[in-house]
């Protein structure tokens, strides 16, 4: 639309600037008619290669002619330089409307050398036909001046143009990044709900294969009684596994209970599944860590029941919490397992299996990575201890 209009102007400057210029040199003499005929044809039919230029490539975008630009800024010099000799002749000032036009539209070119150039083989050829036909100081003068505000006028709008396309740059950068943002999340998501699930369900798994692996030892000392009460465990284990399996989508978004009830419940769990001790002690001012952090420390808590029913049963283990100012460390230790072979009541104890492969301590580790945090294990004096230690 804006590209229509300015070349409605244009066409219309030129059909005045003709029309003006024809009823008034009618004295001329005949040649001085025959140069100002000639610079108006010229004139006309190089807007009209410069209208199919444009229109081929894009009315009124200057910058989307890369093949003719420099084949424009030429037919707007000459253009110009017919326009601004004719302007100098007696009663043909308003010829001076061309050199303004091509002048403006070289002004608005990408490419800086192209208004300068255009309106100095404007100007020199106004210079030589004021010599040719004596013109006074107004056309000497207050020609080239005119054109020079043309050319300011061509520069603001190239100014305007360059800015137009950085800011539409920017804007499809910056819906690019919107785009990859939120690939990005959507795959942080699945991430963090495929960790989840693959948490809850190697802490279920991990002790319905203790309880299913106490069950077949008793069973092979005909324990009976016992192995049918762990074996109502494992199945009581398996329904509850799948609920929180269910629920660990929901927990993502959701807020979590607070860090100290939580890890009660889980020492409660675990006598009732292991028959084990597990106490939790709290020390420092309980704050309000991120949902992440909290996730992040019950996970490890699970992870450390689990392995400590595993390969120190019987043992109890102690949930040690402690709050400071710029972060919240958890440590767990239970006594490593006894040499013994048999539980309190003369069975056999079992040797049981890690169900995840033994990755346990590397899963607790990154899902602390992720939340800048730190883990350490280790056994001392016959103790193991893991500390869970959160980012400041």
């Amino acid at each position: 639309m804006l590209g229509t209009v300015l070349w409605a102007l244009r066409v219309g400057a030129l059909l005045f600037a003709g029309f003006e210029t024809f009823g008034r040199t009618a004295s001329l003499g005949g040649g001085e008619r025959a140069v100002v005929i000639t610079a108006v044809t010229l004139s006309a039919l190089g807007m009209v290669w410069w209208w199919r230029q444009e229109a081929r490539h894009g009315l009124a975008d200057p910058a989307r002619l890369p093949a003719a630009s420099t084949r424009l800024v030429v037919v707007l010099a000459v253009m110009g330089a017919a326009g601004g000799f004719a302007s100098s002749f007696p009663q043909a000032g308003a010829l001076l409307a061309i050199p303004m036009m091509t002048v403006s539209r070289a002004g608005s070119e990408p490419r800086l050398a192209a208004g300068p150039a255009v309106t100095c083989s404007a100007v020199a050829a106004i210079e030589a036909g004021a010599l040719v036909t004596g013109a006074g100081t107004g056309i000497v003068l207050g020609f080239p001046l005119g054109l020079l505000v043309a050319l300011l006028i061509g520069g603001s709008r190239r100014a305007y143009r360059l800015v137009a396309a950085q800011n539409a740059e920017r804007l499809a950068q910056a819906e690019e990044l919107r785009v990859q943002q939120q690939r990005n999340a959507v795959l942080d998501e699945r991430a963090r709900i495929a960790r989840e699930i693959h948490d809850v369900l190697a802490h279920s798994l991990g002790a319905l294969s203790i309880q299913i692996q106490t069950a077949r030892t008793l069973l092979e000392h005909e324990q009976t009684q016992r192995a049918a009460g762990l074996l109502d465990t494992a199945q009581r284990l398996s329904a509850e596994g799948l609920v929180e399996t269910r629920r660990a989508v929901q927990a993502l978004r959701t807020d979590t209970p607070p860090l100290p009830q939580t890890l009660e419940r889980l020492a409660e769990e675990h006598w009732d599944r292991h028959r084990s001790p597990a106490t939790v002690t709290v020390a420092g001012t309980p704050s309000a860590p991120s949902p992440e952090t909290t996730l992040c420390l019950v996970r490890t808590a699970q992870e450390c029941l689990t392995n400590a029913a595993k390969h120190a049963a019987g043992q109890p283990v102690r949930l040690a919490l402690d709050y400071e100012d710029d972060h919240v460390t958890l440590t767990v230790t239970n006594p490593l397992g006894s040499a013994a072979g048999t539980d309190g009541t003369g069975a056999p104890r079992p040797r049981l299996a890690t169900v995840n492969g033994g990755y346990g301590l590397t899963g607790m580790r990154e899902r602390l990575l992720l939340i800048g945090g730190t883990l350490t294990a280790e056994a001392t004096a016959g103790t193991w201890t893991v500390t869970a230690r959160t980012a400041p």
